[in-house]
């Protein structure tokens, strides 16, 4: 996260993030992993779902609206889907 001074000026981008994508496609997420680091923000995003195609489409949306909300570099994204048949 280029530019932050603080961890302050992180928490409230990573807040305004969460919120908008919370509130878009109605999934948990949380930062997870980096909240002392002021340069890396990680955030995880889980949602239930019985249709394994509808998840990942719902799971890929948010990484989408997430890149398309922010001018920051992705690093790495990973899309898991746990008990899926």
């Amino acid at each position: 996260m280029h530019g932050n001074e603080s961890l302050k000026d992180k928490r409230r981008v990573a807040q305004s993030l969460k919120q908008k994508i919370r509130n878009k496609f109605n999934v948990a997420i949380a930062e997870t992993g980096s909240e002392n680091s002021m340069g890396t923000l990680a955030l995880s995003i889980v949602s239930v779902s019985n249709n394994k195609r509808h998840l990942e489409s719902r799971l890929r949306m948010c990484l989408n609206s997430a890149l398309a909300s922010c001018d920051e570099e992705l690093i790495y994204d990973d899309l898991e889907i746990i008990g899926a048949e």
